[in-house]
Formats: C-alpha cells, structure tokens, sequence
C-alpha cells in the first residue's frame, strides 16, 4: 500500500494533538445547562484557536439565534480556486451532561488516558472527531501548502439539546455556506477492523400528551370507582400506540415509509450483528419490537414510537390515596424516508382526540420536526468516501443508517448539497454516558482517513454529483 498522505505528519504530531485535544476536554461545554455558557464560548473559543493555528482562513464565532446566541465556529480556506470541489465539515463542541456523576470511574472533565484509550467526556461525541478534520488539514497545508478542495468549517455548540437554532443560521448564511459536498464527523463506526459509514438518519418528532379527567385529584375512599381516573387514561392510551405485533397504531403510520435499495440492504445485511452482545450490552432480559424485522432493521430503516415519560398521580415516600386528576405522557416518532414529520404529527393529533374518551381533557404539546436523511448509496462522494477509507482501513466501509436524528437533514436540504459521514467513534465509546471514551488508534486512523477524504474529493466530478442531487428524506428504490 502507497503511504499515506499524512503518515509523516501524524508521526510526528500525535502527542501535540492529544496535549490539545485534553487541554479542551477540560472546559465543561454542557450545553443543557445554561450556567455553563461561559464554558460553552470558552469551548468554541479554543477550537477556533486550533483552526487558526491549522492554517484556516476568516476564522470566527458566528451566534445562532441572533446577537447573544450560542457560539458557532466558522473557518474556511478557499484556495483551491473556482474550479474545485467545495467541502463543509460539520461536526459540535458541545456535550452531554455528566449524570449519573457517582458511576464515573474518573472524573468526566479531567482526561485520562490509559492502555490508548483516552477517557473524558465529549472524547468521541464529538471533540475528538472535531479535532481529527482540523488536523488532518492542517497537515496537508503543512505537508503540502494547499488542499485540493476549497474548505469550510461549521461546528455549533447545540447539537446536544437538538440544534434549535442551526436551521436558521444555515438559512441566514446559506450563501457563505455553500458546498458542493458536507462531510460530518459526529457518527460511529461499527468495529475498529470493520470500517462502517453512516448513509441516514431517522427523522424525529415527539409529543407530550397532559390528559385532565377533574378539577382536582379525588379521594379515594369517596370518588374511587365511579369517577375516571387520570392515570388509566393515559396507561390505557400509551398501551393503545401499538398492537400486538408491536406496529405503531397510527393510521397511515407505515404507508410512506421506503424499503431500502437492494445495494444498501444487502450492505446493511453485511454488516455483522451479534443479537445476544447488543442485549447484554443494553442490560435488558430480551429483546422485541416490530414482529417480522431485525433489531437492526428496528433501528435504523423502520420507523418506531417510543413512549419516553409517563407521570401520574403521587410518587412520593408512603402513600396518599387519591383519583389523580391529570396525567402525562411523552412520545417520540423516529421517522424514515418518506415518512413527513408534518404528516406524522397530524397523525398523532387526529390519534390522541380520537383516544381520550369523552369528557376527559386533553392537550398535545409537539417537539422537534425534524424530516429523516439518507444519501444514495452509488453516489460520487459516498464513492470518494469509500476510497478513502479503504485506503486506511484496508477494506471498503459497509454502509449502514443510524436510528438516531440530528442536524444531517437540514444540512442537505438547505444547502443542497449529499452528506456524507466520516466518524471512527465506537458502539462501545459510551457518549451520553458514564465513561466516555475514545480510542486513540481510532483517532489516529481517522485523521488519516480525513486527509485521503479531502484529496479524493479534490477529484470529484461536480456535474455528475449535482446529478445525482443531495441527501434527502426520499427513499432510494
């Protein structure tokens, strides 16, 4: 195999990027909690700084929302000239909260590292994948004084509370944003010798349902049994989401959705799946799901309702007996192409009325709206993705589509370009848990990998990529 691009430049880097990469997994960038926002700019700050030092160009903190906003991190270096490829790289510098902090083995913002595996939380979701494209251009700028491609950074500081302001910073910078191909660091891949790229995202839309039945709770000795009973309504409505095959009741639910390609199932069928691994791993006793689908067909190309919260009545120390009067709900809708969250959601109202018996009072409060994504798999720049990692990895990537939602699709749609997803976090990296961990193998394979990425988009054809169009929430049948 012919060296690769920024082998020397790696060898010769690592310990200054992993004194980097633990000097900003100090700062506590939780974006949840709003007394952290002081460490959330500190976080944006100090990776504007490495794209700077990198060699970046027009490097600044944008503000989501408007003046005061959340800080984004924009850079570019566009001296490939008109003629070349335009990449954007997304990617965040946010993280998860640390809860449950006693089952830490270390202390989330104080790095460890041991037997190559660097501990911390925001390691691989998504810091270290952050870190892993500002270096792999800075070593080609060092290594060979340009990159092939004309080059954008975007990196926000809310992915971790569903980008609430992304959409419209994309719409209001829509023009110094645009690219020909947007390549995200904020996914995982299936082994370390089993090089895996994310080609979707399920979309998402969620509902919390308040069911009132009285004024007030009731005593129980002198109302129970003759008046409706709150928490019972909303039991038997939850239950009611789903039948006895465990299919979503919603009518219309299904009648959208788009079977996968035959090209990327028989790759999802490729990637290896150990079923009693994934249940020892969820600590659960068994798995189920829709009858007749895989797990990981449940959690990646079919689209699932998952009743996420449920409060009712009085969960205190002891006992108070009453009738509750109001009750609550939490739904969330991953949906898949071509499923529309507008759609859906009109779904799920017109479902709740038609629920609650008469009488009894209901109120629907939606969250998120967010469509799902996938990128044809034959397309040019997934196919440039595939070289690349193959190069690093010595294999080509089997395509597969996460079950999670995220800023993917809006990035598709408003800036009309196909996303394509380079992350080397894995399955067992523990991100929104205890124990984050990153391998540095990992990290360094990825950068390698970023670097071969860039020079084969270099050589994109761009008409036959605006052919084949965008990612989109459409199937690809």
């Amino acid at each position: 195999m012919d060296e690769l691009a920024l082998a020397s430049y790696l060898d010769r880097s690592k310990d200054r990027i992993l004194a980097s990469l633990v000097e900003w997994l100090r700062i506590p960038s939780v974006s949840a909690d709003p007394e952290r926002a002081p460490e959330v700019r500190a976080a944006a700050e100090m990776c504007a700084g490495f794209a700077r030092e990198a060699g970046m160009h027009g490097v600044e903190l944008l503000e989501a929302g408007g003046p005061g906003g959340p800080p984004v991190v924009y850079c570019e270096w566009l001296g490939a000239g008109p003629d070349a490829p335009t990449v954007l790289v997304y990617g965040h510098t946010d993280v998860q909260p640390t809860d449950p902090l006693d089952e830490w083995e270390s202390p989330p913002f104080e790095p460890l590292v041991k037997d190559s595996v660097l501990s911390a939380r925001g390691a691989s979701d998504d810091k270290g994948q952050v870190i892993m494209q500002i270096e792999a251009a800075r070593g080609l700028l060092a290594e060979r004084g340009g990159l092939p491609v004309n080059l954008k950074m975007l990196f926000e500081a809310e992915e971790e509370v569903g980008s609430p302001h992304f959409e419209q910073l994309l719409e209001a910078e829509r023009e110094r944003l645009s690219a020909d191909v947007v390549v995200v660091s904020d996914t995982t891949m299936e082994a370390p010798e089993i090089p895996t790229t994310t080609i979707g995202m399920r979309g998402l839309v969620a509902f919390d349902v308040v069911v009132r039945t009285a004024p007030a709770d009731l005593h129980s000795g002198i109302w129970g049994g003759t008046v409706p009973n709150a928490a019972l309504v909303a039991a038997r409505m939850a239950c009611a989401l789903h039948d006895e095959h465990r299919r979503v009741t919603l009518p219309g639910f299904y009648d959208d959705v788009a079977e996968p390609s035959k090209e990327e199932a028989a790759s999802l069928a490729a990637v290896p799946f150990d079923e009693e691994a994934f249940r020892r791993t969820a600590g659960v006793a068994y798995l189920e799901g829709e009858e007749g689908r895989t797990p990981r067909q449940r959690t990646g190309t079919r689209p699932t309702a998952e009743l996420v919260g449920f409060h009712a009545g009085y969960g205190g120390p002891g006992m108070k007996t009453i009738v509750p009067a109001t009750a609550n709900f939490k739904v969330a809708l991953r949906l898949v192409p071509d499923q529309r969250p507008d759609k859906i959601a009109e779904a799920f109202r017109r479902w709740a009325t038609e629920q609650a018996p008469a009488g009894v009072e209901i109120s629907l409060t939606q969250f998120g709206g967010v469509a799902p994504m996938v990128t044809p798999s034959g397309h040019p720049a997934l196919r440039c993705l595939s070289r690349a990692m193959e190069k690093v990895w010595g294999k080509e990537p089997l395509f597969e589509r996460s079950g999670g939602s995220g800023p993917e699709e809006a990035l598709a749609r408003v800036l009309g370009a196909p996303v394509i997803s380079l992350g080397i976090a894995l399955p067992g990296d523990r991100f929104h848990a205890p124990n984050e961990t990153l391998s540095l193998e990992q990290l360094w394979r990825g950068v390698l990998a970023a670097g071969e990425l860039l020079l084969e988009l270099g050589t994109l054809n761009l008409a036959k990529a605006r052919d084949e169009g965008p990612a989109t929430g459409k199937g690809t049948q």
